[in-house]
């Protein structure tokens, strides 16, 4: 049977090189911070590691979810243009939520099979500098007349189509697949674990940039740049992972009265940015991070949006001729973590091969910049264990699923 949903794939497209600043938790050291200017961190940063000149970009593709400044409009032009990419090559805004990431490799992957070269791919969010907002206020505050400001970042995560928060729906999947609050939390510590193991050996570092005081200089332009709180000198590790236990975590309350959902077992909020640079395989002067074969997104329902991973994985591995059985790893975007364990039940996947350094309940989840972190994070561990397939997936808000097939280019059987 075959499934529905929309369906890429690339031929001689590679992710050459990727990078990210550190995950700092919401009101944290980089809580000022414009998303931009983390965009312009990484994308200068991941021309540098890649050695390549920024005028050899032929497009740049940068995505952002809130409107965390008021020249967020020019978002992927700053970047571009301020990582040194020169003005006559375009850019464009890429939102799909927390699979933007993706989105920006699967649009990048687009535009070289339509003849470009060299794609500069940016994800940068703020969940700190999501506004206080009024939609409804534009012709002045009658008297008497409700004041209608509101928290965007807490109104942006609920859905009126179910009428149901983010956190409904992961309820709705344990609720349907008889997940209860100790499996959950079980889960959420085993995340928290794998992520502070591959911290405390310094696994992480290698895919993070530090974040310092910095100014980003443009001939002819207004500097932009990065200011750090008082007393920070900078920014070199993810700020939330945490040593915990099942005492603790079984102490927080749930979200929801008798859901399972904790603060402990649902993703971070945190604020970062990360970059990728997609080319050409065939003519890259070094070795490349990976082979980007496909993607996979798909439409479900609403109300059990969580779910959206398994439908997309089934149609990225059909149509690309494979089976699960072929893919070495999985990386899952942890929104939650009854949405995780639902996916992980569904398709009957082994946790030995599934977010294995952790994930978003311990990084944290800066929407627009997840799914590169996924796919960087799944790369670098198929390179170090030999192993030549893996697949990175995530829900979307809304009821959507997205999913990236990857290749070891090093692999040799």
């Amino acid at each position: 049977m075959s499934c529905a949903g929309q369906y890429s794939s690339f031929r001689d497209v590679a992710i050459l090189e990727a990078v990210r600043t550190p995950w700092v938790d919401i009101g944290g050291a980089l809580a000022q911070v414009s998303p931009i200017d983390l965009g312009i961190k990484v994308g200068r940063e991941v021309l540098a590691r890649a050695g390549l000149d920024p005028r050899a970009v032929d497009t740049v593709l940068a995505g952002s979810m809130a409107q965390a400044s008021f020249d967020a409009y020019m978002l992927p032009r700053h970047i571009g243009l301020y990582s040194g990419v020169p003005q006559q090559v375009p850019a464009l805004a890429v939102q799909r939520i927390c699979a933007t990431g993706f989105e920006l490799l699967r649009q990048a992957g687009e535009q070289l099979n339509g003849g470009a070269d060299l794609a500069l791919c940016v994800g940068a969010e703020s969940m700190s500098r999501n506004p206080i907002a009024a939609y409804t206020h534009r012709g002045g505050f009658r008297l008497g007349a409700p004041v209608d400001f509101k928290d965007f970042l807490w109104e942006a995560l609920y859905d009126p189509a179910p009428g149901l928060d983010m956190i409904g729906t992961a309820e709705n999947l344990a609720r349907r697949h008889g997940l209860s609050r100790e499996a959950v939390d079980t889960y959420a510590l085993n995340s928290h674990q794998r992520a502070l193991d591959a911290q405390s050996c310094g696994w992480f570092s290698d895919e993070i940039v530090p974040v310092r005081n910095e100014s980003f200089e443009l001939e002819g332009y207004q500097p932009r740049g990065i200011a750090l709180p008082r007393r920070c000198d900078g920014v070199t590790l993810d700020s939330h992972p945490r040593p915990t236990d099942s005492h603790a975590l079984a102490k927080l309350q749930a979200i929801h009265a008798g859901g399972v959902q904790t603060a402990g077992n649902s993703c971070a909020v945190v604020d970062g940015a990360a970059a990728a640079l997609v080319g050409r395989a065939s003519v890259s002067m070094r070795p490349v991070l990976a082979h980007l074969l496909a993607t996979a997104v798909v439409g479900v329902a609403p109300e059990f949006m969580g779910i959206g991973p398994v439908p997309a994985i089934q149609l990225l591995l059909q149509r690309s001729g494979l089976v699960q059985e072929d893919i070495a790893l999985f990386e899952v975007n942890e929104a939650q973590g009854a949405q995780v364990l639902a996916v992980a039940q569904m398709l009957e996947m082994d946790s030995h091969r599934l977010n294995l350094r952790g994930g978003s309940i311990a990084l944290g989840h800066p929407l627009a910049a997840t799914g590169l972190r996924l796919v960087m994070t799944l790369a670098r561990q198929l390179r170090e264990q030999h192993l030549r397939y893996g697949v990175a997936a995530a829900c979307v808000g809304g009821g959507q699923g997205m999913a990236v097939l990857i290749e070891n280019p090093g692999f040799s059987g």
